[in-house]
């Protein structure tokens, strides 16, 4: 279009004032071939392919600094896709405690312990026990060459019942040694229990089984008391018992009981076919021991569970622990207040599509959960709108972390399954640096925004200012190889000054961002325009007025020359100081942390360089002339007041309501079945308790691409979710200034 309007002016006009006595066909090809440059040029800055430039050095950028606060990013859209995560179901063992247990408390042979130095018991009353604990165990015991304290080595449960035993008296060895096993149960995550078939010396087979110990209770019909007498587990003293448990959960104790039953040997079957298919006897079972485990929050952790909450991201705990201690570990971590909801996962399993819809956005603690109930919740989450994120660490947190939107795996805990089903690895197994992968992620999406508000308003000034010219006068004041370089300012050096801002404070007080909310927001756009039409009304105005103006002298040509160098040098200073505005576009003080980010100044300083040696020495190259003094000057004022004018400017308020939805409003957009309304709530015939949910909401995120790999339907994306503070609804976008 540019190229029409310029051969018509040119052919009209300037064809019959022009001298082409001798060479006409020349000086045509010349004009049309120096319009075509000047129009392919202005199509090439005006195209963002900067855009991938800068998107990929944020994500690049932020993937290292990740590496130093402990993430390890597997792949690179998780970044961004954290960022947007509106609820987070974490573990509790190993990321919101510190992983280090030890039994603190115990009730033995009939009652309570609490220092296991000082107890003695005799043989008789806790042989069969300490057998228990050494043969139904993964871990193991081992005595250094130096012949200090003997070294206990599993996992953390398993390490803690060892040292437990030994403090009891247990000697590993020699039990390992003396006792046969005959088989072996393993733990399964569903039944919460792991068992061991042993003979002991006098022949008799014991079944031992340690497991959750309302679960291991509720299998017993006997205990043992300090005698060795076997008595009857009365109803009373089974409710004297779980009092026991409650009692240990509330002080945050992890309960796992002991107990064993005496079966004939012939009962065992021979051979591992055989014995795979065997039932191991687990009813009637004598009670001999709980053990209250600490394992004690990590420093820090309720810090972090509070950011998350004013960051407006759900916190959810999701673990194995009965329901006592779940909920005395969520109320230490800050997870569960007042209007909290904790549930077991064998209730979980029946709530239906209501009462999902209904509890689900309440609920803080899932306690006793399997792997398929983490599954559903994840699930559950997702289908209603929700971004979710999850930690995990073992081989079946798999599905869970490969369904959901970000999964976490713990790097030291962790499972090699897990962490190939992850996306981020987070190195040091800490909660806390799950909180600072979500300021990244965030701060991931604001650079790509910081970018794009200055890059659109280069694209604006340029293009207004060189169409206008080339269509009113024929010649544009900024040539091909001064557009060229206005390039590289913006997509090179810009995209690498933007792009590689740390995160800010202020990122983790806003709400998620919508997932399909625009990119550009309403605050950026009247950023962009007040500044492009500044810069255009300036530029403009040297353009056709600046040698009067400016009151230039000497020859018509080289007035036009010195005048376009100060549009061009005007042009590129007024890019600089707008480039420091766009670090923080709606933050009264543009430079908050300038002067910690070298990078970003070394970048300023690097441009403004190059400027200076291109108009005072590759004026041949880059058609511009040398300038006084007084015409830097001017070009700097000119720059510099763009700052003043984006502080002014923060002051005006602009509408909650995207710009894009306002104008479907204007043009009246029909409304129907599968069409958005106005307030971006997706119109569809539901109940009129899922309608008024739909109407209500906002969406979580914007990284698509991300779940794509995970496979998520497009259906189940499209929409809006319901983010709330309590019972009221949350605006994303703030109209006035921080």
């Amino acid at each position: 279009m540019l190229i029409c309007f310029a051969a018509i002016r040119y052919f009209v006009t300037d064809y019959k004032t022009d001298k082409h006595d001798k060479h006409p066909a020349e000086l045509v090809v010349r004009k049309v071939l120096g319009l075509f440059t000047i129009a392919v040029t202005i199509v090439v800055v005006a195209v963002p392919e900067g855009l991938p430039l800068a998107v990929t050095l944020t994500l690049a950028y932020s993937m290292r600094k990740m590496m130093a606060d402990k993430s390890l990013v597997r792949h690179l859209a998780a970044c961004e896709t954290m960022g947007s995560a509106t609820t987070i179901c974490t573990d509790k063992t190993g990321t919101l405690t510190t992983n280090k247990m030890t039994v603190t408390k115990s009730w033995l042979v009939g009652r309570m312990v609490d220092s296991f130095e000082s107890t003695t018991l005799s043989l008789d009353s806790c042989e069969i026990l300490l057998q228990g604990i050494c043969l139904n165990s993964s871990g193991s015991v081992s005595v250094p060459k130096e012949g200090k304290e003997l070294v206990v080595s599993g996992s953390p449960t398993e390490s803690a019942v060892l040292a437990w035993g030994l403090k009891l008296g247990m000697n590993f060895k020699q039990i390992k040694h003396d006792v046969p096993v005959l088989h072996i149960e393993t733990f399964n995550s569903t039944k919460k229990r792991a068992g061991v078939v042993f003979k002991t010396s006098d022949g008799k087979v014991h079944v031992h089984w340690k497991g959750a110990a309302e679960i291991i209770l509720d299998l017993c019909s006997f205990w043992m008391d300090s005698d060795s007498v076997v008595q009857n587990l009365t109803s009373e003293k089974k409710d004297e018992l779980r009092k026991v448990i409650e009692g240990m959960a509330a002080l945050t104790l992890r309960c796992i009981a002991f107990a064993h039953c005496v079966i004939e040997e012939s009962e065992v079957p021979i051979g591992e076919e055989a014995q795979a298919d065997w039932q191991t006897p687990e009813n009637n079972l004598i009670l001999l021991a709980i053990a209250g485990i600490k394992d004690p929050c990590r420093p820090g952790v309720r810090e972090a569970v509070q950011k998350c909450q004013r960051a407006g991201v759900k916190v959810r705990m999701v673990t194995g622990d009965n329901i006592f201690t779940a909920k005395a570990i969520a109320q230490e971590c800050g997870i569960l207040d007042d209007k909290g909801l904790v549930v077991e996962g064998k209730d979980f399993r029946t709530w239906d599509a209501v009462q999902l819809d209904r509890d689900l956005k309440h609920l803080s603690v899932m306690a006793r959960s399997s792997p398929t109930d983490k599954l559903k919740l994840v699930q559950a989450l997702q289908a209603r709108r929700n971004v979710v994120a999850v930690t995990g660490d073992g081989t079946n947190d798999a599905p869970a972390l490969h369904a959901a939107d970000i999964g976490l795996s713990m790097g030291i805990a962790g499972t090699d399954v897990a962490k190939e089903s992850s996306d981020i690895i987070i190195l040091d197994d800490n909660f806390a640096s799950v909180v600072k992968v979500v300021s990244w992620g965030r701060s991931v999406y604001a650079n790509i925004q910081k970018f794009i508000q200055f890059q659109l308003t280069v694209n604006v000034v340029a293009l207004a200012l060189n169409f206008v010219a080339a269509c009113t006068s024929g010649e544009v004041p900024l040539t091909a190889v001064q557009l060229l370089w206005v390039n590289l300012i913006m997509d090179t050096l810009g995209a690498l000054a933007l792009a590689t801002e740390p995160p800010t404070d202020d990122l983790m007080l806003r709400k998620p961002i919508g997932r399909v909310e625009p990119l550009i927001t309403n605050i950026m756009w009247r950023n962009i325009f007040i500044q492009a039409i500044y810069q255009i009304i300036v530029l403009m105005i040297l353009n056709f007025a600046g040698i009067k103006i400016l009151k230039l002298s000497g020859t018509h040509d080289h007035k036009t020359l010195v005048k376009n160098t100060i549009i061009f040098n005007a042009f590129v200073f007024c890019q600089l100081f707008n480039e420091v505005n766009a670090r923080r576009p709606e933050r009264l003080n543009v430079f908050e942390g300038i002067y910690k980010n070298y990078l970003f100044m070394s970048i300023i300083f690097i441009t403004v360089v190059l400027q200076f040696v291109i108009v005072e020495f590759l004026n041949k190259f880059a058609q511009t002339t040398k300038l006084p003094v007084k015409w830097w000057i001017l070009c700097i004022i000119i720059g510099l007041i763009s700052w003043p004018l984006a502080f002014v400017v923060k002051f005006i308020p602009v509408p909650d309501k995207p710009l894009f939805k306002i104008c479907c409003s204007c043009f009246g957009k029909r409304k129907g079945p599968s069409t958005r309304s106005t307030d971006g709530a997706l119109s569809t015939n539901h109940t009129p308790q899922n309608s008024e949910h739909s109407q209500n909401s906002e969406i979580p995120t914007v990284g698509n691409a991300h779940n794509a790999q995970h496979h998520v339907s497009n259906e189940t994306r499209e929409g809006d979710i319901e983010l709330t503070n309590g019972d009221e609804p949350v605006l994303l976008q703030n109209s006035t200034p921080l």
